[in-house]
């Protein structure tokens, strides 16, 4: 009579009496964003049984912190097990933890106003693509917040996103499309960053009267102009060329707990619980049963693909390198103006520095273009170094002397590759000194073969010789016309570079694909 009564007042699912707290209790390793369920989790255990004891740490994190077969805590809970799911498939485990989908949020870009009117007048057909984001970036017009992509799910999100679409290949990112330059226009935006979306959240706020836009989970965003504490609400931006959707799946870690699992997955997907989860987190819920919260209708369109590859989405954090360091470069074009130059070479040689200032609007073209801050030095050589300029990129001012710079007419009858690249380390050695810690590349365009100057076992001899910070300034030559190959690869894998051949392709696309990393 007794029981009867404990169950009928507890409900059926739990184990009243058993005297078995261990089957009822599930330790959860959880992202950190995940602790606005909290006050969910209270309905769960009364209509199950199973309390959840949960662990928080920041996704990235968490999923490191899993180890195939020898897991710590009975169930994983996380924003996306994308990357835990490369390190299981890197590991060649055979037990594959049980994964269900609880919830769904895009990771998108929450915008001020009068900033998302000028990304919409300037976007193709209005429609903002990561494209616009990065050219905004690098012109200096977005200034943005968003997560620390070595930690969070949400930044390697908006990552994989930002570079899927400069790779321009519509497919899962490989090692091959991913370029350090690519992501420094974008990068160079990027203001204010966090260990967490939460944290996120919380800078913005006390931040945001210099900030222009945020980019994190479209809950957030939601519930950031929910909140009451935003001096302008943000218009979300669903980026047109895709985004990276979290699932927020939970996994089983320990098998025998699997009833218990069961339970909490089929609470969690049921329309009360996942009405309650859009109503507390503004979350998408999962289906057609629950009629959707109107801020939740807008389309997200075809969700991109995550990598394959575990070391391609490292390649990718470790290019992008730590948000909270500053971002400019300073990169050393050396430019053959040798008499062989003249003519349609050297008008392709203009068009090239054009698209780089701004004027090609394709999309990659947006990716590789000069960026505030970045610092440039020009140089002409032909038998010798015939001028030089140095610009830090500040504005269209700073951008129309580098193209009046390249514009000029005083071409030479030698050609000295391996003097003006010794002029160049030594640019770079004064560099390095007042200004340690930045990054330094230098980019050599040559059309033709050595006719003058030292030769190239004497350059190496005097690179040798030069410091170990200036040694490791890597030299990207690009080959053009009837530039020696051999050579020219040589110097690229003494120091540290890679040669790009333009003979089978246009200038400004072989400028597009090498601008210093």
């Amino acid at each position: 009579m007794v029981l009867a009564l404990c169950l009928a007042l507890l409900g059926p699912a739990t184990a009243c009496g058993s005297g078995d707290e261990d089957s009822t209790t599930l330790h959860v390793l959880a992202s950190s964003e995940l602790r606005d369920m909290e006050p969910l989790l209270d309905d769960l255990r009364r209509d199950t049984g199973v309390e959840l004891d949960m662990e928080y740490k920041a996704t990235v994190d968490a999923g490191d912190g899993l180890t195939p077969g020898a897991y710590h805590h009975d169930l994983a809970w996380l924003s996306s097990d994308r990357y835990f799911q490369l390190r299981l498939k890197e590991s060649k485990s055979t037990a594959k933890p049980l994964s269900t989908t609880t919830m769904l949020s895009p990771v998108v870009v929450g915008v001020k106003p009068e900033t998302a009117r000028a990304l919409r007048a300037r976007a193709k057909g209005g429609q903002v693509s990561w494209a616009d984001i990065a050219d905004a970036a690098a012109a200096g017009s977005v200034r943005f917040g968003m997560a620390d992509p070595k930690r969070t799910n949400s930044g390697l999100s908006a990552l994989v996103g930002v570079a899927t679409a400069a790779a321009g290949t519509g497919s899962a990112l490989r090692a091959e499309d991913i370029s350090c330059d690519r992501l420094r226009g974008f990068r160079t935006g990027q203001k204010l960053t966090a260990d967490s979306s939460a944290d996120l959240r919380e800078q913005y706020i006390a931040h945001q009267d210099r900030l222009d836009a945020l980019i994190t989970y479209e809950s957030e965003l939601l519930s950031l102009n929910a909140g009451g504490k935003l001096h302008e609400k943000l218009e979300i931006v669903y980026p047109k060329d895709g985004m990276v959707l979290s699932d927020y799946p939970l996994l089983l870690l320990d098998p025998a707990k699997r009833a218990a699992y069961d339970k909490v997955v089929n609470w969690l997907k049921s329309a009360s619980a996942q009405k309650k989860i859009m109503e507390r987190t503004l979350r998408r819920p999962l289906g057609a049963d629950v009629r959707r919260d109107p801020r939740l209708r807008a389309d997200i369109g075809n969700a991109l693909y995550f990598p394959d590859q575990r070391a391609v989405v490292d390649q990718l954090v470790e290019d992008y390198g730590d948000p909270r360091l500053p971002t400019a470069h300073h990169v050393i074009f050396l430019l053959d103006f040798s008499t062989s130059m003249r003519g349609p070479r050297v008008a392709s040689l203009r068009a090239a520095f054009a698209g780089l200032s701004g004027a090609d609007t394709s999309a990659t073209g947006k990716f590789v273009r000069f960026y505030q801050g970045e610092r440039v030095t020009v140089m002409r050589f032909g038998g010798r170094v015939l001028a030089e300029r140095d610009v830090t990129v500040g504005g269209r001012r700073d951008l129309d002397s580098v193209k009046s710079f390249v514009a000029a007419d005083d071409f030479d009858n030698s050609t000295a590759i391996w003097s003006a690249l010794d002029h160049a380390y030594g640019k770079a050695s004064g560099i390095a000194r007042d200004h340690p810690g930045q990054p330094i590349s230098i980019v050599l365009m040559t059309d033709g073969e050595n006719t003058s100057g030292i030769t190239r076992q004497e350059f190496e001899r005097r690179y040798a010789a030069r410091a170990e910070t200036v040694r490791g300034v890597p030299t990207f030559p690009l080959r053009f016309g009837e530039a020696d190959t051999a050579e020219l690869t040589r110097a690229a894998r003494t120091t540290g570079g890679r040669m790009v051949d333009a003979g089978a392709r246009s200038l400004p696309d072989a400028f597009k694909e090498i601008r210093g990393c």
